[in-house]
């Protein structure tokens, strides 16, 4: 149970209740976690807007490869809502049972691509030791080969991931009965 009152859509006012339609037309239902922001419905679409430019615009980094870090940055915060919802989407594009794999047995034995790999440690490393970071990260990834577009929309995705952990965590969201079937593309 959630930490703080929720309004549900059926006690929504106008506001709340058009945010709530506009969330179920483009996401095909309302997840938890805007369900929380209720009592501050400006910060919803906000948090969207924020959401989809980070996980869904064009970028080197594949739509996979996103859902791979916030799955990650997840697991290391132990959000289990999150790590759920974003095991969904990875499964989408890399199926499920590749998805199962990395949710079972974790990044060092899921056979992940070195890029993969690389992105996973910096994603790790960034959300537990974020005052001792420096710049050997981006030098070790652009020696991989990775774009500094790349090294920054890998940086945007792990601090998303880490400031909705803290939402979700911090305010009790519990997973729906449901957690799947959003739109990913």
């Amino acid at each position: 149970m959630p930490y703080i009152e929720i309004v549900e859509p059926e006690d929504a006012n106008d506001e709340l209740k058009g945010i709530y339609r506009s969330l179920t037309s483009s996401r095909g239902k309302i997840a938890e976690v805007h369900k929380i922001q209720s009592l501050n419905p400006p910060t919803i679409p906000a948090h969207m807007e924020l959401y989809t430019r980070i996980m869904f615009s064009r970028s080197p980094l594949s739509r996979a490869e996103r859902e791979l870090l916030g799955v990650i940055v997840s697991r290391t915060n132990g959000c289990v809502y999150c790590v759920q919802h974003h095991l969904e989407a990875l499964a989408h594009f890399t199926g499920q049972d590749r998805a199962r794999e990395l949710a079972r047995d974790g990044v060092a034995t899921s056979g992940l691509s070195s890029r993969e790999a690389l992105l996973c440690g910096y994603a790790e490393a960034l959300t537990t030791k974020p005052q001792d970071f420096g710049d050997s990260w981006s030098k070790r990834m652009r020696q991989q080969g990775l774009s500094d577009r790349e090294i920054l929309d890998a940086t945007l995705v792990v601090g998303y991931f880490n400031f909705v952990n803290r939402l979700v965590i911090g305010l009790g969201v519990e997973l729906e009965d449901d957690p799947g079937g959003y739109s990913y593309d």
